[in-house]
């Protein structure tokens, strides 16, 4: 007898087969273990170079990836020695007064000596990607050291000397020294305040730790900035220090009023 109408519906099964079997999909085949597959390139045409090329490619970048920070040093230094800075020099000193130093140019020495962090380096004007190969620069919207309001610096911290690779180490009480064609700027890193520490950490586009607003616009303060943490530009570290001493520079080292 035929299937009834309504009734179930059957499927032809061949032999050797099962209903189960063919509603699964086909087993898949076992994963194969990586050097399995370096093995069947190496057989194919073509495969022995590929793999010698990705081995070289994979070699270089781990070679560039430890040398780049030595190369950068290498940069930091020749810029150093070439950067324009002389503090002696009338036409640097007209420069300065006037708030005319070229972006890129030598605009103070900053100088950190204690027990955990030692820095010497030139800080030149702007804070452009081509001015920081210096190691250090002064954000052009803030005020010149020993001014009034906030002078704002930023430093690298791994790469073109890494003068602020310490930054961290900073602790209050300790001085940073601005040397200008007119006198030494003295100040002192400030207690932790604002419910945070000092130095502390923000995100990389808040600016306004180097604004003026507020008691920045008023007193005499110093706003060191860098990347965080280190090898990365995920955030930003700050430190703040006050002006205490302003140290006039003796009239035979600068001819700074013989106009």
């Amino acid at each position: 007898m035929g299937d009834e109408p309504g009734g179930p519906v059957t499927q032809e099964i061949g032999p050797g087969s099962s209903p189960a079997a063919s509603f699964l999909p086909l087993p898949a085949a076992a994963p194969r273990s990586l050097g399995a597959l370096l093995g069947l390139s190496m057989r194919r045409a073509g495969g022995r170079k590929a793999v010698s090329a990705v081995t070289i490619l994979l070699m270089l970048s781990g070679v560039s990836m430890f040398a780049f920070p030595a190369i950068t040093d290498t940069l930091h230094r020749y810029e150093q020695r070439h950067v324009q800075f002389n503090p002696s020099s009338p036409t640097f000193q007209q420069l300065y007064e006037e708030h005319r130093i070229p972006v890129g140019k030598g605009l103070t020495r900053l100088v950190i000596d204690n027990s955990r962090v030692k820095v010497n380096v030139v800080v030149v004007e702007g804070t452009t990607l081509a001015a920081l190969e210096a190691g250090a620069g002064h954000y052009v919207d803030t005020p010149f050291p020993c001014e009034q309001g906030n002078v704002g610096i930023a430093g690298h911290r791994t790469t073109y000397g890494r003068p602020f690779n310490k930054i961290d180490k900073m602790r209050a009480g300790d001085t940073i020294d601005l040397i200008t064609p007119f006198a030494k700027c003295v100040y002192q890193v400030v207690r932790p305040f604002g419910g945070h520490s000092n130095p502390w950490v923000v995100q990389p586009n808040d600016y306004s730790v180097v604004g003026q607003s507020g008691v920045l616009g008023i007193g005499q303060w110093l706003t060191l900035t860098s990347c965080n943490p280190l090898g990365s530009d995920a955030q930003r570290i700050v430190l703040r220090a006050k002006l205490i001493k302003q140290i006039p520079i003796s009239p035979r080292t600068s001819k700074a009023s013989k106009s």
